[in-house]
């Protein structure tokens, strides 16, 4: 009797000190936790405070560019990180009784990357772990950085919030930048007299060469070292005017203050896809001719076919990493606000950077109204519309645009608050210079006499406008060169019965 006794009394005593372990070791493994978000966040202050004194700085050492976009990135990666353990997980422990593992992935990019909210805190904490010994290592690396970038004069501009600058400035191009100005002032001294330079800018729609090339030919080092800037479109070269090149193109900028007195020129072709060979061979030989040496070509297409045009490699652009993407849509809804004083909102600003993946159209048509209004009804208003919206248009065609959801294949149907309004479709989307006008027959324009205002996306979303037949809506405006508007071609017009018929089938197979 007494050695049964004392072996439950033994087991119990085991069962004891192994319970006391592990809730101990729990403690421990949440102090750590929070302790090392806490150097993160000191961390990352650190990282910001170096990267926005060399943003504010002349610096033209490709090396040094070079670095700064790798502390870019990791601080991208870091405030990523960083929100996704505070944000996500002050939703997961609102959830009863869920003990299922909670991913989230940090870069659709690198599917590597991920953070899980799982029931083993050793696993977060190694997570944290990595991204925090990343920033250590690379912000111990820039001490020499720091007292280089120290020695470039600094730019002359206003001490903005960052959220300002972003709606005034490029976001995530500064390096690609610096390459195109390199390109542009780079003398030709390798080649013969007759030699024309061209840099072939490859990328997807709507990621941004446009902008890219605008920055480039607005800046005074630029513009200073070519007498003329004239833009090219595939519909601007035909054989009529590469005969009378000269007097060809549209005419971005003009002077007869170029250093030397030169009349170097800075041609821009813009094309959408592809261009003929000898279309293209004639043009170039064309430019030889009329231009005088030191002249530059930089021609823009989404089509890979025009590396081969290229004297020097071509340079392509690729969207914004989910990393990035998120600091840039943080900071333009948040503002000057700091998001960690909401977290519900901040959790509701992820998951909407996580349905818009990546668009920049999204990202300009909503933060503004998110910066005006920060309720949670609102921003969760928001989120539902967008998540309607790519709903809605999935239930329909079976398929969206990952990167743009707004792309239009077939007509999109525009969410709306009050389901009892007319369903409104958008038949097309194209941008447009500001000083450009539209005319469709028919067709209601901001600029036109019988339009009082400007019709917003956000005035059929929430159901605040409703014009009769096609018309016109702005879905955002640029405030950076080369200001275009993203306009939609609109009409009211009920979805395609064969979405009636899918909702009819899904009923019956709950039933």
């Amino acid at each position: 009797m007494e050695v049964i006794v004392s072996a439950i009394m033994g087991e119990f005593a085991n069962r004891t000190i192994s319970f006391l372990i592990q809730k101990y070791s729990k403690r421990v493994t949440t102090t750590t936790e929070e302790e090392r978000l806490d150097n993160l966040q000191r961390l990352l202050l650190r990282v910001r405070i170096i990267i926005e004194d060399a943003e504010e700085r002349h610096v033209t050492n490709q090396a040094m560019l070079h670095q700064l976009n790798i502390l870019r990135k990791e601080m991208y990666r870091g405030y990523y990180t960083l929100d996704t353990f505070r944000f996500r997980a002050h939703d997961v422990k609102k959830e009863k009784d869920h003990e299922v593992s909670y991913s989230f992935v940090l870069s659709k990019f690198n599917h590597a990357k991920r953070v899980c909210f799982c029931s083993d805190s050793d696993e977060r904490v190694k997570e944290l772990e990595k991204v925090v010994v990343s920033l250590e290592t690379i912000i111990g690396d820039a001490n020499e950085f720091i007292k280089l970038s120290s020695t470039y004069p600094r730019l002359s501009r206003q001490p903005y919030s960052m959220y300002l600058l972003l709606d005034k400035c490029m976001f995530g191009r500064q390096m690609e930048m610096e390459c195109v100005i390199n390109f542009l002032l780079q003398e030709e001294i390798t080649y013969g007299a007759d030699h024309l330079g061209v840099l072939p800018i490859i990328g997807p729609g709507k990621v941004g060469k446009s902008t890219l090339v605008e920055h480039a030919c607005i800046d005074e080092r630029v513009r200073s070292h070519f007498s003329q800037i004239v833009f090219f479109s595939k519909d601007g070269l035909t054989d009529g005017n590469i005969v009378t090149l000269k007097d060809c193109g549209t005419t971005k900028h003009q002077t007869h203050d170029a250093l030397g007195g030169s009349e170097r020129r800075l041609v821009v072709v813009e094309l959408d896809g592809e261009i003929d060979q000898g279309l293209w061979e004639r043009f170039y030989s064309a430019s030889k001719s009329c231009f005088a040496y030191g002249s530059k070509i930089i021609i823009t297409s989404r089509s890979d076919k025009i590396a081969s045009f290229g004297t020097t490699q071509p340079l392509k652009l690729q969207f914004l990493t989910h990393e990035a993407f998120w600091y840039l849509f943080r900071v333009r809804a948040f503002g000057s606000s700091d998001p960690a004083e909401n977290p519900k909102l901040a959790s509701l600003a992820m998951d909407m950077a996580s349905e818009v993946s990546g668009c920049f159209t999204s990202v300009n048509m909503f933060n503004g109204p998110l910066r005006s209004n920060t309720t949670t009804r609102f921003w969760s208003f928001v989120l539902a519309t967008i998540r309607g919206f790519k709903q809605k248009n999935l239930s329909i065609y079976s398929s969206t645009n990952p990167l743009d959801p707004w792309a239009v294949v077939a007509p999109l149907y525009i969410p709306r608050a009050n389901k009892n309004l007319d369903p409104v479709a958008i038949l097309n989307n194209y941008q447009r210079n500001c000083n450009e006008t539209h005319s469709y027959s028919g067709l209601i324009t901001a600029s036109s006499p019988s339009a009082a205002s400007q019709i917003m996306v956000q005035d059929i979303m929430f159901g605040t406008a409703t014009p009769p037949g096609k018309f016109e809506v702005l879905a955002w405006r640029s405030h950076i060169p080369p200001y275009y508007s993203c306009v939609f071609d609109c009409e009211i017009k009920r979805p395609p019965t064969c979405m009636v018929s899918r909702k009819k089938k899904t009923k019956k197979i709950g039933i």
